[in-house]
């Protein structure tokens, strides 16, 4: 009888559970049994290694062969394990020593000429593997650099089983075939999702924009007027606040939103890592950048459904739009269009900072803590204002157009920006030009590096994170400042969770403008941009300085 054992990884979302693949070979009819709650990808592994591991050079065990994943009762699915199970089948068969696998973690699919295929959610299944104690990870050849982002671990990668084979028998590796220049390696089609893409609204763009220069016309000096929305962008990024921009359309509320993650500081490496997991388990991490460390972007269709949204699907729940833009931006253009339904299911991750998706074959949980941007129209045909007579639009039609956002949806946001129509004499060049991205965001950077230093210490990283009872409590703002909002209260103009969402806005205008805590001015800003009632403050951040 021959045993050998080797592990390899579940994910269960972007967490990783590590399972032993043990192969146990007996006398009896030739047969290949695969235990150990597999689904139907996995259970097609039985063809794929057969064909590997002959194809590879090496001679099939005809023996009754018993192939068991344990923890037998974490459900396992992907064809992920191919690698591991055809170590341990040779390691009964002792083609290979089997005390040579047993601290060896392996993940990846075979092709049927025993080439090795990268699968996703790479990176999750090593930070996992190295958080269970192991320091050995065997990994397909092109999936190696996402596999090293974990420290800690040696990461061997293989780009044929055959080499699999020869490294750990201690015998010459053999050299495989390069694709011809010019083809596109098919080994790198496992690393993407059939279907994302462009069509996502998926992009990662932020601070190398303003490192490496701007990206042509993603610069926010492009951006002609809006000093109001141009003052709300500077203080949504500083804060990492909700924000809500209303105008008539061809206003720029679009063009505001795609320049906001050019001005988002550069993602720290646990940020880093974070993004880069979901995207891996996604299948939208591009195989020539390995970490993603700029802040991604994602604008969903308004057509999209809730599970898109924050997460699901049929099967194994995939990451939604809500989890895809963790530690960015998620755009939500035309929000009225969108369904009830799925606006409101935002709700909880907009406080929680994470969605938990609760499926018959068990719970998952993705991270979300996104900046949110809602764009909308006055009415259905666009030209409802104070000042525009050109509106065709009933008075009911414009009250339903504006109910399909929810009160409490609408609660959570932290910055209300009425959009104005840009005149001609601004598109013409007559006016001042604001200031570019990089000048913005380095602004951004020093008031982050001001609330940072003043979070040290505590769970929490930027003002928009804070508990109200702290904001009340541990750092208080200057005497007398809070009038107006408590009054603001005391009318029902703002809840409770309004009024904490004001003391966070209050604070990042103080770190933006430099004083050491929130003054009656900053609050009244903060206001303003909150409730949209003007409050006889410049917006200009210059202006309180």
């Amino acid at each position: 009888m021959g045993f050998a054992r080797t592990c390899s990884v579940a994910l269960v979302g972007v967490e990783g559970v590590v399972v032993e693949v043990q192969a146990d070979l007996e006398p009896g009819v030739a047969a290949f049994t695969l235990v150990g709650l597999p689904d139907k990808s996995l259970t097609e592994s039985r063809d794929r290694v057969r064909a590997a591991v002959v194809n590879s050079g090496a001679q099939w065990p005809q023996k009754k062969l018993t192939v068991g994943l344990s923890p037998a009762s974490v459900p396992k699915s992907g064809s992920g394990f191919d690698l591991a199970v055809a170590a341990s089948v040779l390691g009964a068969a002792e083609r290979i020593d089997p005390r040579v696998l047993a601290d060896i973690v392996m993940i990846g699919e075979l092709g049927l000429d025993g080439r090795v295929r990268p699968v996703r959610g790479i990176l999750p299944a090593v930070l996992a593997a190295a958080e269970a104690g192991y320091e050995q990870v065997v990994v397909p050849e092109c999936a190696a650099a996402e596999a090293s982002l974990v420290p800690g671990v040696s990461v061997l990668g293989v780009r044929s089983l055959r080499q699999l084979i020869a490294v750990l028998a201690d015998e010459p590796v053999p050299e495989e075939e390069q694709d011809p220049q010019g083809r596109p390696d098919p080994l790198l089609a496992g690393l993407r999702m059939p279907g994302t893409g462009a069509a996502t609204g998926m992009r990662s763009i932020g601070a190398a924009q303003h490192d490496h220069g701007h990206e042509p016309g993603h610069d926010l000096a492009d951006v002609v007027g809006q000093e109001s929305a141009r003052t709300a962008v500077e203080v949504a990024a500083a804060g990492r606040h909700h924000l809500f921009l209303e105008g008539p359309p061809g206003a720029g509320k679009t063009m505001l939103a795609e320049r906001l993650p050019a001005v988002l500081p550069r993602l720290c490496r646990a940020e880093s890592l974070e993004v880069t997991a979901v995207h891996s388990v996604a299948g939208l991490l591009p195989p020539g950048k390995p970490m993603i460390d700029t802040a991604p972007y994602c604008a969903p269709h308004h057509s999209a459904t809730m599970q898109s949204l924050v997460g699901g699907g049929p099967g194994i729940a995939r990451p939604g739009a809500v989890s895809l833009a963790h530690r960015g931006v998620l755009f939500l253009d035309e929000t009225p269009e969108f369904s009830g339904h799925a606006l409101d299911a935002l709700r909880q991750p907009l406080e929680a900072g994470h969605v938990v998706i609760a499926r018959s074959a068990g719970v998952v949980r993705f991270p979300a803590r996104f900046l949110m941007v809602l764009a909308a129209n006055p009415c259905p045909c666009g030209r409802f204002s104070q000042t525009d007579e050109t509106c065709e639009c009933s008075p009911s039609a414009i009250r339903r157009y504006q109910a399909r956002l929810s009160g409490p949806l609408l609660d959570r946001v932290d910055l209300r920006v009425e959009v104005d129509r840009v005149t001609r004499s601004q598109l013409a060049g007559d006016g001042p030009r604001g200031d570019c991205t990089a000048t913005v965001a380095d602004r951004v950077r020093a008031a982050r590096e001001r609330s940072a230093a003043r979070l040290a210490g505590t769970p929490w990283r930027s003002n928009s994170e804070v508990p109200g009872r702290e904001l009340r409590s541990r750092w208080r703002a200057a005497p007398g400042a809070l009038e107006e909002a408590e009054r603001s209260l005391e009318r029902g103009v703002l809840t409770a969770r309004g009024l904490d969402r004001v003391l966070r806005v209050a604070w990042t205008v103080a770190d933006l403008v430099g004083h050491d805590r929130p003054d009656a001015r900053d609050v009244a800003l903060a206001l303003q941009l909150r409730t949209g009632v003007p409050r006889g403050v410049p917006m200009a951040l210059g202006a309180l300085t």
